[in-house]
């Protein structure tokens, strides 16, 4: 692949700027389109990754997710971060390569995420049904414990208050059945949208390039880009390995980005790093 070494440095670049449009329209067409084609997760359901196991799963979902976010904050912040971090690459990369790149990371981080989908369905299915067959209090907080029962689009409704409460009531162990039931149904068809993989990919490049540039924190205290961007890994991979299920944040996607990063930059830079500055 040719290098590309532009004449002067460009704040917009071409692949930068026209990422944050596509991914402003899609957000605009998420929280409009659904409710005009008359199901207000249409988008969502057809468009954000989904666990492979799941009825809603498309292949395409692999690169459409990457476009698509839950929150005005999240994609600020990814756009921002794509812009800062981004924009110094693609001006000594090229569009071409700058692309490539992107999607490499971001495609890395959702096989990543799918895979600690299959390891938590799988868990999931296991525990729902030792709990089916042996409705005990142990049992219910095992999948309490690992899953967050009560929380996010799951709640439990007091099923779990009641469960806890009365584990030897044979209503309330009805009505626990039914809920876990419902739960290991449903649960497979969670939603994962955001281009953070890629993101974090770019942030990994960033620090390995340039390590000793600095960044300010807050624009006022400085850090070199070396010690920032390793914090921040370090932060993914503690927090994905101390959270539960119950967590709506993909930090093992987040790092699959770092990993594919890494592994692009040391096939393009077999020969002479320098070849990236």
């Amino acid at each position: 692949m040719s290098e590309f070494r532009p004449g002067r440095f460009e704040i917009l670049p071409t692949v930068i700027k026209n990422l944050l449009i596509i991914n402003a329209l899609v957000f605009l067409a998420q929280n409009t389109m659904g409710e005009f084609l008359g199901n207000p997760r249409y988008i969502e359901d057809t468009f954000a990754l989904h666990y492979w196991g799941s009825s809603l799963f498309k292949p395409h979902q692999l690169v459409t997710h990457l476009f698509m976010h839950g929150s005005f904050g999240h994609l600020f912040t990814n756009m921002f971060t794509l812009w800062m971090f981004g924009a110094t690459l693609e001006n000594i990369w090229g569009p071409k390569r700058f692309l490539i790149f992107y999607m490499i990371c971001g495609l890395g981080a959702a096989l990543c995420h799918m895979g600690v989908l299959t390891y938590e369905n799988v868990r999931l299915a296991h525990d729902a049904h030792e709990f089916m067959n042996n409705p005990t209090l142990a049992n219910f907080r095992i999948l309490d414990d690992r899953f967050d029962l009560d929380a996010g689009s799951f709640q439990a409704e007091g099923i779990r208050t009641a469960f806890y409460a009365a584990p030897d009531n044979p209503g309330v162990i009805a009505d626990a059945k039914v809920f876990i039931s419902d739960f290991a149904r449903v649960y497979p068809n969670g939603a994962t949208l955001g281009a953070s993989g890629a993101v974090f990919g770019l942030l990994f490049a960033f620090g390995y390039l340039f390590p000793n540039n600095l960044i300010y924190l807050y624009f006022l205290f400085p850090l070199k880009a070396k010690y920032f961007i390793g914090i921040i890994i370090l932060m993914e991979l503690f927090s994905g390995i101390q959270n539960s299920a119950g967590d709506n944040v993909a930090h093992f996607a987040h790092l699959g980005g770092v990993i594919f990063s890494y592994i692009l930059l040391r096939i393009w830079n077999k020969k002479n790093r320098s070849h990236f500055y």
